[in-house]
């Protein structure tokens, strides 16, 4: 059997990180957490809940924090001075998603220190990333309350991205949005389907994730999910989703 060589130090270190093993309970636990139903097998979101008294104010404690957190990175240079590291660079993508392992691992009612940070690339002279929004992290096995409890759910929809197959020797190819065989976007959905075409299956991607745009002011566009919003750049980062 070939060994798979893996994209990238980062990638493969991210996964492991914070995917983990992914079992067979935890798989059944995901699917309790309230997948919406127009969705296609590589893309499942949670359903928005009715608002509960609390919500609000939870919420806005939360992008607050997330807007003094995102204020400090807003040169990227200085978040990868702190410890985060661009995913998966060498691939095309609408939104780079820097991640700080440390932050993790650590205390995940930490706002004020998101694991991951969302950048758009700059092209021309001075190329650069604009930094336009915080992502915050649950494991692939989270059920639907724990989810509300880290965000109200009548206010965020959580993501997580399913059924990846990476190809051999993914490097020389722009394989994770942009394939139509393999990634986020590809045909390819199972793991024998996977296996058959020679690449290796991922389950999910990274867990459930909930992006958070503080330096927006309506509360549409804070939370934006990429269902039939007008927050453009966050429907087209995430690939799969029909719309």
């Amino acid at each position: 059997m070939n060994k798979f060589p893996l994209p990238s130090v980062v990638f493969s270190t991210f996964l492991i990180v914070v995917c983990g093993v992914v079992s067979h309970n935890e798989v059944r636990a995901a699917s309790a957490a309230g997948p919406a139903t127009d969705i296609d097998p590589h893309m499942s979101m949670t359903k928005l809940r009715p608002l509960q008294p609390g919500d609000q104010s939870r919420a806005e404690a939360i992008v607050a924090a997330a807007k003094k957190a995102a204020v400090r990175y807003r040169d990227y240079r200085k978040a990868e001075a702190d410890g985060y590291t661009i995913f998966m660079p060498e691939q095309h993508q609408n939104v780079y998603h820097f991640i700080r392992e440390s932050s993790v691992l650590e205390n995940k009612e930490r706002f004020d220190q998101p694991p991951g940070l969302l950048y758009t690339k700059i092209d021309g002279p001075s190329p650069g990333f604009k930094l336009i929004g915080v992502m915050y992290m649950m494991r692939y096995g989270a059920t639907e309350e724990e989810l509300n409890a880290r965000i109200p759910l009548s206010i965020a929809r959580w993501h997580a991205h399913l059924n990846m197959c990476i190809p051999q020797q993914p490097e020389q190819r722009n394989w994770l949005m942009g394939d139509p065989t393999f990634g986020l976007n590809g045909s390819i959905t199972t793991a024998e389907a996977c296996t058959a075409a020679g690449g290796h299956f991922k389950p999910h991607l990274a867990g459930w994730m909930a992006h958070v745009y503080p330096f927006e002011t309506d509360p549409a566009k804070v939370w934006s999910a990429g269902m039939g919003d007008d927050h453009g750049v966050e429907r087209n980062s995430m690939p799969g989703m029909k719309m």
